[in-house]
């Protein structure tokens, strides 16, 4: 398994795609101007992992055509950058790779530096820009749809903005998770056409929501592909209109899963405490942790041949985020349309609020005071 880095606990930084040194030079002293440091990738193939969850992409005109070669997904806040004299073409490349702007030095210095300025103070209710949380099974059948249920739940429960987003096209749907299946709004197959620029005011008040918490998920019409764009606009509006992003992730990572995953601050893989689930969770963690470094295991029970959380985690070789007890109350109340977690007790509900907690500070409210 390869080595993980550690996640930077701050807010993400501006990304900044170039190879000419000289450009370079003249993009970190503007960075420094507007107040902050920016994250460097010399070309399209190490900017990849970073290009989704960047709150501002600055592209050097010297990779614009790299860029479009390798088909980076279209998102918001992309700019491309070149010096006086370089010719006028740079438009055209601008709308090919979904740039919004082109900034030509020495004469935009000043708008970049007001860019740059924007994208690092830019600041969420809770204290910075939307956590992004992911959740995968393990194996089939692990639970982590009602996970990414419960922790929906709970962070809303905590008075935060909650954006709950279903990425597996063949799954059950979280909307029945929620017992949201005949609220209206908009759904995924209604974003398919997303290249990138999504208002994230206008996104929030289409989808379905109760309270503080909204929802995306997939409708009960054809299956259709997931376009890596439409995720991408949906973590960036995620990120600016929310307090927290909770993601249900497929097993199979698609285009679009990968982008989600990209983007996620802490992914959570919900394991059964099986050999064959264990086994089976390996190759997940090694396909996940190609794309998202800050991965921990939780273990669901009961555990039929006495495997301990513990050893399911030193397999895995992940950290030990917590542990789930067996809950038969938790499948009859979902059977009747009660959302995960929603009364505040229980084992679900004791992790997700420990989740919520950890992830943003945000405290719950005690049952008895609801």
């Amino acid at each position: 398994m390869p080595p993980r880095t550690p996640v930077r606990s701050g807010p993400r930084l501006p990304l900044v795609v170039t190879s000419d040194n000289e450009l370079l030079d003249e993009l970190l002293r503007l960075a420094a101007a507007g107040g902050g440091e920016v994250e460097v990738a010399a070309d399209p193939a190490s900017a990849r992992s970073r290009w989704a969850a960047a709150p501002l992409v600055v592209v050097g005109t010297d990779q614009a055509q790299a860029c479009l070669r390798a088909r980076l997904p279209r998102r918001p806040r992309v700019v491309l950058v070149g010096r006086s004299g370089e010719g006028d073409g740079g438009w055209e490349v601008a709308e090919l790779l979904g740039a919004e702007h082109v900034a030509v030095l020495p004469a935009a210095e000043p708008w970049l530096v007001d860019r740059f300025g924007e994208s690092l103070t830019g600041r969420g209710a809770v204290g910075g820009p939307a956590r992004i949380v992911a959740v995968i099974g393990g194996r089939g059948g692990a639970g982590a749809s009602v996970l990414a249920g419960g922790l929906a739940i709970t962070a809303a429960r905590c008075g935060l903005r909650t954006l709950l987003v279903d990425a597996d096209p063949l799954g059950g749907g979280l909307d029945l998770v929620l017992g949201w299946e005949q609220l209206e709004g908009l759904r995924w197959p209604a974003l398919t056409e997303a290249d990138g620029r999504v208002d994230a005011p206008a996104l929030v008040r289409a989808l379905p929501s109760r309270g503080d918490l909204v929802m995306l998920s997939w409708d009960r019409g054809d299956l259709l592909a997931l376009p890596a764009e439409a995720m991408a606009a949906t973590m960036d509006a995620g990120r600016r209109g929310r307090d927290i992003v909770v993601v249900d992730l497929p097993r199979q990572l698609d285009d679009a899963a990968v982008i989600a995953l990209q983007a996620a601050d802490q992914t959570f893989v919900l394991v059964p405490a099986e050999l064959r689930a264990t086994a089976a969770a390996a190759r997940v963690v090694a396909a996940a942790g190609l794309h998202c470094a800050n991965l921990s295991v939780i273990v669901r029970g009961p555990a039929p041949g006495r495997l301990k959380a513990r050893e399911v985690a030193r397999a895995l070789d992940l950290p030990l985020a917590g542990t789930l007890r067996p809950e038969p109350a938790l499948c009859r109340n979902l059977e009747r349309g009660e959302a995960p977690a929603a009364a505040g007790r229980g084992p679900l509900a004791a992790l997700c609020q420990r989740i919520v907690t950890d992830l943003t500070g945000a405290a719950g409210v005690p049952a008895e005071a609801r």
